[in-house]
């Protein structure tokens, strides 16, 4: 879903991404907009900060108060969507770009754009024999006066958050230490497909192929593999193994995460 972006592609292309994956389970997003890193960072961010009870609240299916039932409106749930819960996060826009690690994070137009861009992702998931359908999150509120952050995350990010669904643990550190796009999508991805203290093998071009999803010319590609060369140069000063046994075959190695 999130990927490298080049100068003007966010005006030419679409979001349209479908993930298939055991059982015949699969997930399909669609947006005005692709997404980058620096939306996949404010959407770690986000799901990170529903982890915490202090900025985090449930809201049922049927919603006991009114910002609730706004909320549930704003995400538009479909089919089983009706009947799941969802997490709300209850923030700032401050807060979330410190969360992420942003040099300056009272420079928050960036966070509220990407808020904004991921708002307009729409969701339609069939997972274990139920069809839902769902914006990917509703924000309710990003007031530009107060800073204030008022956030629904959708079903299946909630089902993760809370332990009861498929997920992805990640090290907030290693996403604060992080300082190319190529290395956050590279991270995000190598996190999903490597566990903790284990280690795999991959080639260089499906590496190539996480970030860069199509085709190019010879000259482009090869400049693609220096790039992804680099983000994994940058993972190995994170404390990531990474291992080059063959040209173009790499052995990448996760370190523990960080206490």
């Amino acid at each position: 879903m999130f990927r490298a972006i080049a100068p003007g592609q966010r005006r030419r292309d679409k979001l349209d991404a479908v993930y298939r994956f055991g059982g015949g389970n699969q997930i399909e997003f669609s947006g005005p907009e692709p997404l980058g890193a620096d939306d996949l960072r404010v959407l770690q961010g986000l799901v990170a900060l529903a982890g915490v009870e202090d900025y985090s609240a449930i809201i049922e299916p049927i919603a006991a108060t009114g910002e609730g039932n706004n909320l549930r409106t704003l995400l538009e749930p479909r089919w089983a969507a009706n009947q799941q819960r969802v997490l709300v996060v209850k923030s700032s826009l401050h807060k979330l770009a410190k969360e992420i690690g942003y040099a300056n994070p009272r420079d928050t137009n960036t966070v509220r754009r990407c808020v904004e861009r991921l708002w307009k992702v729409s969701v339609i998931a069939q997972v274990a024999g139920q069809r839902s359908g769902f914006r990917l999150l509703a924000n309710y509120a990003s007031d530009a006066l107060t800073d204030g952050l008022f956030v629904a995350l959708n079903p299946l990010l909630t089902s993760a958050i809370m332990g009861s669904g498929r997920y992805v643990r990640i090290d907030m550190t290693e996403v604060r230490r992080l300082s190319g796009s190529i290395t956050r999508l590279l991270h995000q991805r190598l996190c999903a497909w490597v566990d903790v203290g284990q280690s795999r093998t991959v080639q260089l071009d499906t590496l190539v192929a996480y970030v860069f999803p199509e085709e190019a010319s010879m000259a482009t590609h090869r400049k693609r593999q220096s790039r992804v060369r680099k983000a994994l140069d940058e993972l190995a000063e994170l404390g990531w193994s990474i291992s080059e046994h063959a040209k173009g075959r790499f052995t990448i190695g996760r370190p523990a995460l960080s206490r």
